[in-house]
């Protein structure tokens, strides 16, 4: 009876899929339009989620295992099951590997009952919490059937009792296992998510160390599009997708600093709501953390209705996408590799951009780049005034130099002052020929462009640009991580490519080519803390712990470090939208600090200096690392004729 029983099932099941798949697509294809390479993504997707979205799961050895066995032996006993049961292909080995594969499967799911007895709150609970039961369901009954056709158990044990039995519980699991992919259920992520590496809008993160962080630049000269994202349906269609991915672990949800803070944002809940605008509906049937203080149910939407209303409720208040602080660390941890940051960024410029709604100091700062080229409305002609008696080379009177010095915004801040100065002392003792665009110099154009002002920024950008291509250069050194992202990643789509190193990279090379001579440190215990921007936006974690070796430091690492470092809250115009929550994201990363009994925590960005500082209750000093090497320097430095030359960077006139 089985015989007759499961190629029915199982083509039958095959058949809802397929229509349930075209009702999702047809959902995704909501959205924008958006150039993708079908064929090449397809034939990419098994390697992408093989080994690239692996590298991610692979963190968690315990569920990477899990993760091998469910869904490898899901993916193995499917395609088997399709040949020995449903086209009676039993003949050879394949019986045997459908075994194997089911029994693999099972093995798995035992390891997910055992993590779902007792779940970490990052976790959805609701239908999720049957999922064990389901894939326990599908791997034990595709087991079972598999018995007979390879001999182990006799043909009649599939007599009509027992064979309803099973097809009762195999129907349970390919309801849930196939039937539940392409309609919605807990494992729909398994077929968005294929879909998604396979189209996903940043195709050059895959591959061995590829980065892709920098924003996308909207084009302002078409009249007839929205400025940023007004409904579900102005994402790109793969964005869609890729909420449509979303695997509700929480990873995201574990990292994220604002709703750790008790600030109104969670990524995971985020993303579910564009999913409810993306089917329409209300958010009631979520069963993960709200957002702090955020109760659910009240929340609604549709693929054409505004995601943020100007009164009352819709899918996401203004204040979750202002809590965002574009540290990308859930980016980083997501195991869909879904773009959280991207789409809050795309949500802020409509706010901004059509309705002018920045809060806190948002529309203040925002007027002050565009009347003064700077932040904080301060005089341009005041930007070289900290370094009246240090009579830096300026650019428009030599042309060229092998370095040019990238002051930033800090040049108009105290604290900072102190470090550019160092970062001067620095590259004089190591005979640098470098120079600064003095009064050229405008703001590289980050924080308009975090806040959603796409229009300052490419304006700012433009200018910046103008002025650098009158100039030869080897390289820009920056001691701010934001600058040196936005100039190195985000100037290039505007015709701006530049070879730029952060100061602490440029120091480590000085160190190593033999031009800088350290004395050995004397000072107490030290800690580093990684910037968002350096770090998980630009890789670079190596070269500031090198100087900090080279001055005799051992650093005492702090738990989240590295690419799981946590954001000082400084970054994405948080500390100018300015939203309420618990507690300070800044206090948080100091007490990470005190847990290490560091006396001093060594940064690298003059956000992370006045966030960290700005803790009251701390005793650790908070010190830039060219600080820390202008102390050491040994006065004997190489002489400017005799030093020895950096590995040479393009020229900026030959790659602009």
């Amino acid at each position: 009876m089985l015989d007759t029983l499961l190629p029915i099932l199982i083509f039958a099941a095959l058949a809802l899929a397929v229509i349930g798949a075209g009702r999702r697509v047809r959902l995704w294809r909501q959205g924008r339009p958006a150039r993708v390479d079908l064929l090449k993504g397809l034939a990419a997707m098994p390697r992408r989620y093989l080994v690239d979205l692996h590298h991610v799961v692979a963190r968690d050895k315990v569920m990477s295992n899990t993760h091998v066995a469910t869904a490898g032996g899901f993916v193995a006993a499917a395609v088997l099951m399709i040949l020995v049961h449903g086209l009676g292909l039993a003949e050879g080995v394949l019986g045997w590997l459908l075994l194997l594969a089911s029994a693999t499967m099972f093995v798995g799911s035992l390891f997910v009952a055992r993590r779902r007895r007792n779940p970490p709150s990052r976790l959805s609970r609701g239908p999720w919490m049957r999922l064990p039961k389901s894939l326990m369901a599908f791997s034990l009954s595709v087991f079972l059937i598999t018995l007979p056709t390879v001999g182990i158990l006799p043909e009649d044990f599939g007599h009509w009792i027992l064979a309803i039995l099973l097809s009762a519980v195999l129907v349970w699991g390919l309801g849930e296992m196939v039937f539940g992919m392409a309609w919605g259920g807990p494992m729909k992520h398994a077929f968005a998510g294929a879909l998604h590496l396979a189209f996903h809008r940043r195709a050059e993160r895959f591959g061995e160390g590829n980065r892709s962080t920098g924003l996308k630049a909207l084009d302002l000269d078409d009249e007839n599009a929205t400025l940023g994202v007004e409904t579900p349906s102005d994402f790109t269609w793969n964005q869609l997708l890729g909420f449509d991915a979303c695997v509700q672990c929480g990873r995201c949800e574990a990292v994220c600093p604002a709703f750790a803070a008790g600030q109104p944002l969670n990524p995971k809940k985020l993303i579910q709501d564009m999913v409810v605008g993306l089917a329409g509906g209300s958010d009631a049937r979520y069963a993960g953390s709200p957002y702090p203080d955020r109760p659910v149910g009240e929340h609604h939407g549709s693929p054409h209705g505004p995601i943020v209303a100007r009164e009352g409720k819709a899918l996401v208040d203004a204040e979750t996408l202002w809590s965002c602080t574009t540290c990308r660390a859930c980016v980083e941890e997501c195991p869909m590799m879904i773009e959280h940051v991207d789409a809050i960024v795309d949500m802020r410029r409509f706010l901004t951009l059509e309705h002018g709604q920045t809060p806190g100091k948002g529309a203040e700062v925002l007027d002050n780049l565009i009347a003064t080229d700077n932040p904080g409305g301060f005089d341009p002609g005041a930007r070289m005034h900290w370094a009246a008696d240090l009579e830096l080379p300026l650019m428009a009177q030599q042309g060229q130099a092998e370095v040019l010095l990238w002051l930033g915004d800090g040049a108009y801040d105290m604290r900072n002052q102190r470090t550019l100065r160092s970062l001067v002392k620095v590259l004089r003792a190591a005979g640098v020929d470098f120079a600064v665009l003095g009064d050229e110099e405008r703001d590289s154009g980050d924080v308009a462009r975090r806040l959603g002002d796409e229009a300052t920024f490419q304006s700012l950008a433009r200018r910046n640009i103008a002025t650098l291509s009158k100039y030869r250069f080897e390289r820009i050194v920056t001691c701010d991580p934001h600058s040196f992202h936005v100039l190195g990643n985000e100037y290039g789509e505007l015709g701006g490519d530049y070879a730029v190193s952060h100061h602490s990279t440029f120091i480590a090379e000085l160190h190593d080519a033999g031009r800088l001579e350290f004395r050995a440190w004397k000072g107490g215990r030290v800690t580093y803390h990684d910037p968002c921007y350096l770090g998980r936006y630009n890789g670079e974690f190596e070269a500031p712990r090198n100087v900090l070796k080279a001055l005799g430091i051992e650093v005492a690492e702090m738990q989240r470090s590295g690419y799981r470092s946590r954001c000082c809250g400084g970054g994405g115009g948080a500390p100018i939208t300015d939203v309420p929550g618990k507690q300070r994201i800044p206090d948080m990363r100091m007490g990470d600090v005190q847990e290490t009994g560091a006396d001093l925590v060594a940064v690298g960005c003059p956000q992370c200096t006045a966030m960290l500082e700005g803790v009251v209750d701390s005793d650790a000093d908070v010190r830039d690392i060219a600080e820390l090497v202008a102390e050491a320097l040994v006065d004997s430095a190489p002489s400017k004729v005799s030093k020895p030359r950096l590995a040479q960077q393009p020229l900026a006139e030959e790659v602009a």
